[in-house]
């Protein structure tokens, strides 16, 4: 009877084990895939539990939590409040990073040329469609743009990169605003439009295309020695991206006067900040199918806010503050039952 109580207890002792050994899964976002990997290869050497990420984009990441095929979802494009009761999900950020407009020009280095929103918008619009057009030139005088035609590049899926972008050119431009609007997926107007799948798909087709401009998280602008513009922010200053030029812009953010922490930084006020900044946000159940895979979804943030700004610093991302995870695990973590 001990020998059988005892196997017993080695039994469930093993499936404990295995279960806390199992990988956590999650689904979204290409903007933080960079830094998800980073944590993710760290916290295994610690814990020994992976993460199995995919980074499909925000809208493949929302479809997966919601089919409930994933123990969380990530998105750029944040999901509204009424649709977080609705769902019974929590939402908080996770990191914040930048959305930076890339060219393939000859000639030009990183930075050295400049643009304006709403000069960006007219490029996107299609409305100027040669890099040698009068209101680039008048942005850049003394660069000897060439007569090239600009070829657009998109998403082709379903993005919180996209949502962030044109979440910025409907701020600033009226025109985008009410042609085009903003969201996860629109409909592109220029007529030399060409996508590519998740951010990795656009600087790959950004740095094929001879003329081409397209717009990408700063990682990847990194990883690939993407050559980058200025961009104008709404103090009138030129500014490139960086991990200052994106906590300047969410120095000033009020995380909680939106239901689910969903806030915008498009265009934010400060001299230094980078216009097109943003939050990752992550989407958990409130009442979990699986609790231990989501708790375990819980330690992992909980590890990266504590352990891992440093990492994120090296690839440009803004690591949220202190005070700020901490309210996450008071107001947001304790409405997940365990």
């Amino acid at each position: 009877m001990k020998l059988k109580s005892l196997l017993v207890a080695v039994g469930f002792g093993a499936a404990a084990l295995t279960a806390f050994a199992a990988d956590i899964t999650g689904a979204g976002a290409t903007f933080p895939y960079p830094i998800y990997a980073k944590w993710a290869e760290a916290y295994k050497k610690q814990t020994n539990v992976g993460l199995n990420y995919q980074s499909i984009g925000s809208s493949g990441g929302l479809k997966q939590i919601r089919a409930k095929t994933v123990t969380f979802g990530a998105s750029d494009a944040p999901v509204k409040g009424e649709e977080l009761d609705k769902d019974g999900m929590v939402q908080f950020p996770a990191i914040i990073g930048g959305t930076v407009p890339v060219v393939n020009l000859d000639g030009f280095k990183p930075g050295e040329l400049r643009i304006s929103g709403p000069v960006l918008a007219e490029v996107y619009m299609g409305t100027i469609a040669k890099w040698n057009d009068a209101k680039l030139a008048a942005l850049n005088p003394g660069k000897s743009l060439p007569d090239q035609a600009i070829t657009v590049v998109h998403r082709a899926d379903g993005s919180g990169t996209t949502f962030n972008f044109t979440d910025y050119l409907s701020a600033i431009s009226k025109d985008w605003a009410d042609k085009v609007g903003k969201g996860a997926a629109v409909k592109w107007p220029a007529a030399s439009s060409v996508g590519g799948k998740g951010n990795e798909g656009v600087a790959a087709n950004v740095n094929r295309v001879k003329g081409a401009i397209g717009y990408v998280e700063y990682a990847y602008v990194k990883k690939n020695n993407m050559n980058f513009l200025q961009l104008q922010n709404a103090d009138g200053k030129y500014v490139s991206p960086d991990d200052l030029t994106f906590a300047a812009a969410a120095a000033g953010a009020d995380w909680f006067s939106v239901p689910g922490m969903g806030i915008s930084m498009v265009n934010a006020k400060g001299a230094t900040s980078w216009p097109i900044s943003t939050a990752s946000f992550i989407l958990m159940y409130k009442e979990p199918g699986d609790k231990a895979a989501s708790q375990e979804v819980i330690k992992f943030f909980d590890w990266a806010f504590k352990n891992g700004k440093q990492m994120a610093a090296e690839l440009d991302y803004v690591p949220l503050p202190d005070a700020l995870t901490n309210q996450i695990r008071q107001k947001v973590w304790s409405q997940i039952k365990h």
